[in-house]
């Protein structure tokens, strides 16, 4: 699959501004499944805003990865809805202060896999960032505390965005980057919308 280390980078540099904000965001974040951002002190934080796919005159997906992401390697897979599986190739601590999580989403079934659905259903993702993986969580057993997808000042998310529906035998891959949990964390529940939950480890 192919990956652009540049994306990545400069979002993740457009994310570190936050990094100290994101600790207050997220003290009062507790283990309820129900509670959705915007609802309660655990609000998915903000970045600073960061150009656009238009912007960049881009019409492609908007994916991104480290160059070192071999995918190969499969730490976790996933089952969703009529056939679509997503392979964990990466849970990489970067040292901004966040996790960035790889994978490959591949529809082994009969018909159209839509996208839309895994940005979740939070208005402000949901909006931004149609067909994307936005709705991802981490949740942090030990610390009691969910994570959601970083995002910019305009709502945009940290993560693959603009995903076409996926035709039987297609694969696309994706990315999402979240707030980094304590280091003592090395291990957390991943979610997305429609598919089950995997418990993943942390490297780095």
């Amino acid at each position: 699959m192919s990956m652009r280390r540049t994306t990545t980078t400069r979002r993740a540099m457009a994310a570190v501004s936050v990094t100290a904000a994101l600790a207050f965001a997220l003290a009062g974040c507790g283990d309820d499944g129900g509670e959705k951002p915007g609802n309660e002190g655990s609000s998915a934080p903000s970045a600073p805003a960061s150009p656009s796919a238009e912007d960049k005159g881009e019409s492609q997906p908007d994916t991104a990865a480290g160059d070192n992401v071999d995918p190969d390697v499969k730490l976790a897979e996933i089952r969703g809805q009529n056939g679509v599986v997503m392979v964990i190739n990466q849970v990489q601590r970067d040292p901004g202060g966040f996790v960035t999580v790889q994978a490959e989403v591949k529809n082994g079934g009969e018909k159209p896999a839509n996208p839309a659905q895994w940005a979740g259903s939070e208005s402000v993702i949901v909006r931004q960032n149609l067909s994307s993986v936005g709705g991802a969580t981490l949740v942090d057993k030990l610390g009691k505390k969910r994570y959601y997808v970083l995002r910019d000042t305009d709502g945009r998310c940290l993560c693959t965005t603009k995903i076409a529906p996926l035709q039987p035998g297609d694969s696309t891959a994706v990315f999402m980057q979240f707030p980094a949990p304590p280091s003592t964390t090395t291990e957390v529940d991943f979610s997305v919308p429609t598919f089950a939950t995997a418990s993943l480890k942390i490297s780095g």
